[in-house]
């Protein structure tokens, strides 16, 4: 009892902990997207109402007013308009920029792909677990010795055959839910809790020799994360 008193503590402080560096942020510091709140929200509606983008009241929160007047002004700029406030977006605006996270680079094609592989690799597992499959592949994408899009990531063959099981059996095709879409918009904006995996794997499903020979780094839920 007192051991998940604990845990129930420990975790109402983390998100205590994200909810004030997210309310604390400045316009600038990362990537916001559909439901991103805070501060910094808050002065992306302010700018976008000023330069005659209604973005609705300011109250800290993108919504969808927020995100037509995002696609509005990204339409108006003449870059891709997927609703994602990254580096083109932020420069765009004016705004002097900290964050180098990826989205930029990436259409909603590719985001939507992406989401619909951590649906398939990891629908039962926590939002955790969800982020760290999207952000392993993303670091695929930015290493040399892999493919540098996320379709090409996705659909490469090794040996003649494909990286990711989903693909493999057809799962990759299945609707993304929600959830997947956040954790991998969380990725992009440079959350990656397995510190740099490169390939995950469940223990119990794989017999693979050469995921079983790399460095582990992380275990989250049943996937083992490694280099």
């Amino acid at each position: 009892m007192r051991k998940t008193a604990a845990k129930v503590l420990l975790v109402c402080c983390l998100l205590m902990t994200v909810t004030t560096v997210a309310m604390a942020a400045n316009l600038g510091d990362r990537a916001l997207y559909m439901w991103s709140s805070g501060d910094d929200v808050a002065q992306l509606q302010r700018k976008l109402n000023s330069l005659g983008f209604w973005a609705g009241n300011v109250d800290g929160i993108y919504g969808p007013k927020t995100m037509s007047a995002v696609i509005r002004f990204q339409r108006a700029k003449g870059i891709t308009a997927d609703g994602i406030v990254g580096p083109q977006t932020l420069k765009a605006l004016g705004v002097t920029s900290s964050y180098r996270g990826t989205s930029g680079r990436f259409s909603q094609r590719d985001i939507e792909l992406l989401a619909r592989l951590v649906h398939a690799e990891a629908r039962g597992e926590s939002y955790e677990g969800q982020v760290a499959v999207a952000a392993t592949v993303l670091n695929r994408v930015k290493d040399p010795r892999y493919p540098d899009t996320i379709p090409a990531v996705i659909y490469q063959v090794v040996g003649g055959r494909y990286q990711f099981s989903p693909v493999q059996d057809g799962q990759i095709n299945l609707p993304a839910d929600e959830t997947a879409r956040r954790a991998v918009y969380d990725a992009l904006a440079g959350y990656d809790p397995t510190g740099g995996a490169m390939t995950f794997y469940n223990p119990s499903k794989t017999s693979d020799a050469w995921v079983w020979s790399r460095q582990t780094i992380v275990k989250i839920g049943n996937h083992v994360f490694a280099k």
